[in-house]
């Protein structure tokens, strides 16, 4: 399956990696790296709840930071913890230290140069979808 027949692959948010290496992410290295990047700086863990199921869960990031926005380059494509989000309208995230709730989640689409986000997000946004929130 090519990343353009998979279902991650919307318009506005294209899935730049190819499944086979989301597959291995998710299966090894996210493992590997959930009890290590919780206390890097520059990973966020976002505490969100399934649609359907409302089990919660926990998935880890890189995000930017500009004062109160945080954004997220979405080189996977717009996947469950992404729908999740922007269904509940927003999620607890927990930054380095701190825990915060973001608030409303949009998704700004691939192409797009808004000077309101950090800049690595608008380098990102330039051929991926990057998920923007406000931090209450």
């Amino acid at each position: 399956m090519s990343p353009k027949d998979h279902p991650n692959d919307v318009p506005g948010v294209p899935m730049l990696f190819p499944p086979w290496l989301e597959r291995l992410q998710i299966k090894y290295v996210n493992p590997l790296m959930t009890p290590i990047a919780k206390r890097l700086p520059g990973f966020t863990v976002i505490k969100h709840h399934g649609r359907k199921s409302g089990l919660p869960y926990q998935t880890i990031v890189t995000s930017y930071r500009k004062d109160n926005v945080l954004a997220v380059v979405l080189a996977h494509g717009k996947t469950n913890w992404v729908k999740n989000v922007l269904a509940a309208g927003g999620a607890e995230v927990k930054l380095f230290r701190a825990e915060v709730r973001i608030t409303n989640p949009r998704i700004v689409p691939a192409g797009t140069d808004d000077p309101a986000l950090p800049w690595m997000a608008r380098l990102g946004a330039r051929h991926a979808g990057v998920l923007v929130a406000e931090i209450a």
